[in-house]
């Protein structure tokens, strides 16, 4: 019996759940890491260039290339070890870098991103960080690092993962521009947990950032949005009051509906993708299964004082704009509805005065043929006058009395003559 046949994308779909591992990580270390975004229409670039401004990094390094059409890689580049991945919008780069070095966060560790390198990239930089990962003597220690790397006002710490690792970082942006991450681990834990903390990081900080290129278009259409909600209140009174010609309003109506339509259609990925990031950002943090230290605000605490107010607004303008689009959209309705039953009501009066003006030609055609018979008749019967005043002498009887016998069948016979010519027209009118 044959074996049952494979789905086929069977294999491909179930590699894709393991297509990511989380990278093993000794301690101590530290890791660089990278986000690269093309400045407009990411989503729609050219996905080759990202692979082939990988490769131009690989080659400098000796190592081996990924499989063709490859959305993600690790391997080694000289003695440090590279993780990169690919997405709908971005690239990253991460890489390990063994021991602490000698000084906290130092940016020559970005070195290993040759310069003209970085100069060639398919994109631009979204977000760049310095991650320390060293092992947690005491609390007391970790504080003392702590204030002594970060910005207080801003800092954001917390025990993750059952108390095997401390997170701090203040999302600030360093002189040397990039952001900050210390990781402090209990002694023994695993390296793909601690791999796991770093990634975390990594992935709250890139898909904040990305969140709030959402922000920033919504800040961008604000303006012109509050102008059209003016224009559209100002039309929908107008509309109400019977203020100008319907026809111009609904013109106005239709064209700021069109607007509504195509802003909504320019946003709608942007503010699509930001609540897909959003939701990453959240569940990101909520498996790192934050606890207070020391008293300090954490993760969650921070994103719900600066981040969470930022997301909150880009979800009302949504829903405004789309309350809007509705809102020009039944208007426009309304007012369509309105003016074609005007112009039903116009066009029926019409019509009564066709049929009026119609009626009074018939009568006046009435009144010609009345007349026509008579003027016939006259002229017929003086004719037939002409003609019988002979055969009248030849009886003995007067014109007068010939006139008068001979004119009512002259009349009748004109009568019915004119009344079968207008019968033949009428039946001939439709198909003429």
């Amino acid at each position: 019996m044959p074996p049952i046949q494979d789905h086929p994308l069977r294999y491909r779909l179930a590699n894709e759940l393991h297509a990511r591992p989380f990278p093993s990580v000794n301690v101590p270390c530290r890791a660089i890491y990278l986000a690269i975004k093309r400045a407009s229409e990411a989503a729609s670039r050219d996905r080759t260039d990202d692979l082939r401004h990988l490769i131009d990094l690989l080659d400098r390094y000796g190592t081996q290339h990924p499989q063709p059409g490859a959305t993600h890689f690790s391997g080694q580049i000289g003695q440090f070890v590279l993780k990169w991945e690919q997405h709908t919008e971005f690239v990253t780069y991460t890489v390990f870098l063994p021991g602490l070095g000698e000084r906290p966060f130092d940016p020559a560790d970005f070195d290993i991103f040759p310069s003209d390198w970085l100069s060639e990239a398919p994109g631009v930089r979204m977000t760049s960080a310095l991650i320390r990962v060293c092992e947690r003597e005491s609390d007391e220690a970790v504080e003392h690092l702590i204030d002594d790397w970060f910005v207080s006002e801003s800092i954001a710490v917390s025990r993750v993962l059952d108390d095997d690792a401390v997170v701090a970082g203040d999302f600030r942006i360093d002189p040397a521009g990039h952001q900050r991450f210390g990781v402090f681990t209990k002694p023994g834990i695993g390296k793909r947990r601690v791999g796991r903390i770093v990634q975390r990081l990594c992935e709250i900080e890139t898909y904040k950032t990305m969140s709030m290129l959402g922000f920033s278009r919504v800040r961008e259409i604000g303006p012109r949005m509050s102008e059209i909600d003016a224009e559209l209140s100002r039309l929908m009174e107008a509309m109400t009051s019977g203020a100008g010609p319907e026809e111009e309003t609904l013109k106005s109506l239709l064209t700021t509906s069109a607007e509504l339509e195509s802003l909504s259609a320019q946003t709608s990925f942007r503010l699509g993708a930001t609540g897909a990031y959003e939701a990453i950002v959240a569940q990101r943090i909520q498996v790192l299964r934050e606890e207070r230290f020391q008293g300090r605000q954490n993760f969650a605490e921070f994103m719900m004082r600066r981040y969470d107010p930022a997301m909150r607004t880009v979800k009302a303008t949504e829903r405004r704009l789309g309350t809007m689009a509705d809102r020009a959209m039944r208007a426009g309705d309304l007012l369509r509805t309105r003016v074609e039953v005007q112009r039903s009501a116009q066009n029926q009066q019409l019509l009564e005065s066709m049929n009026q003006r119609a009626d009074m030609q018939l009568r006046l055609q009435r009144t010609v043929e009345g007349l026509s018979v008579v003027a016939i008749s006259y002229y017929a019967v003086s004719l037939a006058g002409y003609v019988l005043y002979p055969i009248a002498d030849a009886i003995g009887l007067s014109k007068e009395m010939m006139t008068a016998l001979v004119a009512l069948p002259v009349v009748g016979v004109v009568w019915l003559m004119i009344r079968r010519i207008r019968h033949a027209v009428e039946r001939s009118g439709p198909d003429m």
